[in-house]
């Protein structure tokens, strides 16, 4: 195809009709178009925008780019959670088996962290003989026997997708809400869902710093999941301050088997529950959101999501032996120091960025994307605002490699923390739902 008019339209704010964008996603995606002319049409995207119609028709053109799973006809509704990433959160990992558990099928296609914001699929890798990349053939088997999956993309699924996303990278075209929504619906809607919770982060280590901003992304995905036939929701959560009390791919796993059997954080154990509940409420499963929290909180309080984990991850390869024995460590890092508080007080802040900051420079995040992983290093036994602590009073655990690391964090970790004389007013982490 001739592409170049279709690139001087947009960039002159004019608008592009579904079949065109399905042509050039398809020659894109075959290798007929150049980087550089998608890299010029990505930045006129950047600077025009585009309709909710073109966007829906980019996001379908993305979905349709490869393969889509095709599921039996089954009673269980086919459902799914996203989050726009940040620190600690590790929600997916026991939101997957209790999901199954409550009697839905899960396809949970997830990715890796790149920069500061932890990758599902990282934490999922530091389980002994976990694995991660599965046919799509398996992952039908596994979500029909099993109840759930956590797996990355097949590499045919959604392949305009990654191609799109690494120009997007390379081009400064990222922060683009039309691109961003179809390149997470994209590959949300190759799940065939009924329906869909997205879990959209604000704050300091959040991809939208502000409410208001993650408010529009929000609306516009909620807005085209819809459109597309997935009942969509949205909730927008607060990522000023790490989720739960640990921040590191293995000490991630190790919390959230602790929230699977009942004893997980309090704002861990919050969205858990919350994206069931709306899952629930949804599909038609519960009335309101009320009952369908009890009905979470009770299957989670069942022990069966636990046992649910167990399954899933000896269906991905785990070594169920070798994962409980690593999970019986206090630590799998070669050096763990405590981080101290110099005075008494309450905690006032707890700085996530900070905080993923030092965890990727410890390793246990990505510079780049060919950068190697170390899955034991984060921190534990995070203070959080509005806890007390006495002088010497203790802020968090640091697991580094060596300790030559180990001492040069240590005032990096601590100035992430404030302790103040009064209580700080409480933050509530749940503030806003979109439903339409």
């Amino acid at each position: 195809m001739n592409f170049l008019p279709l690139i001087e339209a947009k960039r002159e704010g004019k608008l592009l009709s579904q079949a065109k964008i399905q042509e050039f996603i398809r020659e894109f995606t075959a290798g007929r178009i150049p980087d550089y002319q998608m890299a010029a049409m990505l930045m006129a995207i950047y600077f025009r925008g585009l309709s909710t119609a073109e966007t829906n028709a980019l996001t379908l053109a993305m979905r349709d780019s490869g393969d889509v799973l095709k599921f039996p006809r089954d009673r269980r509704p086919l459902v799914d959670k996203h989050s726009t990433g940040g620190i600690g959160d590790k929600v997916s990992l026991p939101l997957a088996p209790l999901l199954a558990c409550l009697g839905f099928r899960v396809p949970m296609i997830s990715g890796r962290g790149l920069g500061i914001t932890g990758g599902t699929l990282d934490k999922l890798d530091s389980i002994p003989g976990f694995k991660t990349l599965l046919p799509v053939g398996q992952i039908i088997k596994q979500v029909q026997q099993v109840g759930c999956v956590i797996c990355g993309q097949t590499d045919n699924m959604v392949p305009a997708d990654k191609k799109i996303y690494a120009l997007r990278d390379a081009s400064g075209t990222v922060p683009s809400i039309p691109l961003i929504t179809a390149s997470i619906l994209s590959k949300k809607l190759a799940e065939s869902l009924d329906a869909l919770i997205l879990d959209v982060k604000f704050g300091c280590a959040a991809f939208m710093q502000t409410q208001a901003d993650a408010r529009k992304l929000a609306q516009a995905m909620v807005a085209l999941g819809n459109n597309c036939g997935t009942d969509t929701r949205a909730i927008l959560t607060d990522m000023n301050t790490p989720l739960g009390h640990s921040a590191g791919n293995w000490l991630e796993v190790k919390e959230s088997v602790q929230c699977l059997a009942g004893k997980g954080p309090a704002d861990l154990m919050e969205l858990v529950l919350t994206s069931a509940a709306y899952l629930l409420v949804q599909t038609g499963k519960s009335k309101s959101l009320p009952a369908a929290r009890k009905q979470a909180e009770a299957c989670l309080n069942s022990g069966e999501p636990r046992t649910k984990w167990d399954e899933m991850i000896v269906a991905q390869g785990a070594d169920l032996k070798a994962f409980n024995q690593k999970l019986a460590l206090d630590s799998t890092a070669r050096i763990v120091v405590e981080v101290k508080s110099d005075m008494a007080g309450y905690v006032s802040r707890c700085d996530a960025r900070g905080i993923g900051e030092v965890i990727r420079d410890l390793g246990g995040g990505r510079l780049t994307k060919e950068s190697a992983i170390n899955y034991d290093v984060g921190v534990d036994r995070i203070a959080k605002p509005g806890e007390r602590v006495e002088k010497s009073g203790l802020l968090c655990r640091l697991h580094a490699a060596n300790s030559a690391q180990a001492k040069s964090t240590v005032t990096r970790l601590k100035a992430a923390f404030k302790v103040s004389a009064n209580h700080p007013a409480p933050r509530p982490l749940v503030v806003e739902t979109i439903s339409r």
